[in-house]
């Protein structure tokens, strides 16, 4: 087990350029298993979630190989229909390879898989559209998915929830089935939006990429293809939120401005400026936060909800922003009923923060931060916390921090590369 030991008051300042998306990383290392040939995956991210994947894919037969930040994955021995169990236990993404599985396999054993403790994360959307495409599903003490004789076949489907996993579990499914499926109200977070361009350059036929209606045509075969993924979104918005604590000056090269849009207006309310150029996101230093109060000067609500909304994995981020701006905020997280409990590490440090149900929490800023020693509870609480011990006053300690690395390359040393002191030792 390893620590960060954090010395707050530096201001964070320099230039980054993101490393590529976690979330769309994870689907596409699924994905190239639905086809023998060789798909190169490019800008990859060297944390510990894309490297528990890969040994989930190895696991099942798959070839892979590292180049610096590109991944080359062969599928050509993929024969074995049932996951590691030790390996699904370390990760909740394990469960992308049901799609995959059930369309070239015609069948998938997936045990329970692991993650993030923050709360109920069901799987029925899944396992129902799955059984909308012909399969049987049963469900004892793992998930038994089997198509039906002569494969899969296409159907008209709609998700109760916008779940992406469950997307993207059947787009993957559904590129192989024979005919036409239907897929609505889908997820359209840019990472789904990834996924289904590079399983139309392995071949599929998919319209309607972006919208909350996919039509999928199905194919008998997919080739391989090279891909490159998007920035992390997540991992700019976390940037964003150091820069506006410490105080300090960055360059965020290499962004997609679209992706950016609620998640601007919500820094905007915080008091947070920021300022687009092409590709590049600035966001000046010494800036006076004071969050924005509605018309009237109600106090305002900052929720999260399915994309373009504002992201559930900011939620963390965006309240220790609110911390260090003056002013009264009500943050009303929708998603997941456990996220919120990271706030009584914020509270010990000197946050004013009232926990009114495991779903709301009202800031109180701005409040002096004091260093403290936390454990990471899950790897957007633990960023949330590292900003936190980044504007404190001491030296903070974050342990548990593989938490942090399962979503965050290098994160120490990225820091220390911006003027902040951040050290790493075992705990």
């Amino acid at each position: 087990m390893q620590k960060l030991i954090i010395e707050g008051g530096h201001p964070a300042s320099g230039r980054v350029t993101p490393a590529g998306s976690k979330n769309e990383a994870l689907p596409t290392i699924a994905a190239a298993l639905l086809t023998n040939e060789e798909v190169v995956l490019h800008n990859v991210p060297r944390i510990k979630d894309v490297e528990v994947m890969l040994e989930v894919a190895r696991a099942q037969g798959a070839s892979v190989a590292w180049d610096a930040h590109a991944v080359r994955i062969v599928g050509a021995n993929v024969t074995e229909p049932t996951l590691n169990p030790e390996l699904c236990g370390r990760i909740r993404a394990s469960i992308l390879f049901a799609g995959p599985m059930v369309g070239r396999l015609g069948e998938v054993r997936l045990p329970p898989p692991g993650g993030d403790v923050i709360g109920r994360r069901r799987v029925d959307t899944h396992l129902l559209g799955f059984e909308a495409l012909g399969a049987s599903v049963r469900v004892a003490g793992e998930y038994r998915i089997v198509a039906p004789d002569g494969g899969l076949r296409g159907a008209d489907f709609f998700f109760d929830e916008q779940s992406v996993t469950a997307t993207e579990n059947l787009v993957t499914a559904a590129v192989l089935a024979k005919g036409r499926t239907v897929l609505r109200n889908v997820a359209m977070e840019p990472h789904v939006q990834g996924l289904c361009r590079m399983l139309v350059a392995m071949g599929a036929r998919i319209d309607g990429i972006g919208s909350p209606t996919l039509t999928i045509d199905g194919v008998d075969r997919l080739r391989g293809c090279e891909h490159t993924l998007g920035p992390d979104y997540l991992e700019i918005g976390s940037m964003v939120g150091l820069a506006a604590v410490t105080g300090g000056e960055l360059t965020l090269d290499g962004v997609r401005p679209d992706e950016l849009r609620m998640m601007r207006v919500v820094f905007d309310r915080l008091g947070v400026a920021t300022e687009l150029s092409g590709d590049t996101l600035f966001v000046p230093g010494r800036q006076d936060l004071r969050i924005k109060p509605d018309y009237l000067g109600h106090i305002p609500k900052i929720d999260d909800s399915p994309w373009p909304a504002f992201p559930t994995d900011l939620m963390s981020v965006a309240i220790t922003v609110a911390t260090q701006s003056e002013g009264t905020c009500l943050f009303f997280e929708k998603m997941f009923e456990g996220r919120m409990f990271f706030v009584d590490n914020l509270i010990s440090m000197g946050a004013q923060i009232i926990l009114c149900d495991p779903h709301r929490v009202v800031v109180v800023g701005r409040s002096p931060l004091y260093a403290a020693k936390h454990e990471s509870p899950d790897i957007r609480a633990g960023m949330a916390l590292l900003l936190a011990a980044c504007c404190a006053r001491g030296k903070s300690e974050i342990h548990n921090v593989g938490q942090i690395d399962r979503g965050y390359e290098a994160i120490d040393d990225r820091l220390r590369a911006l003027g902040l002191s951040v050290e790493r030792s075992d705990a």
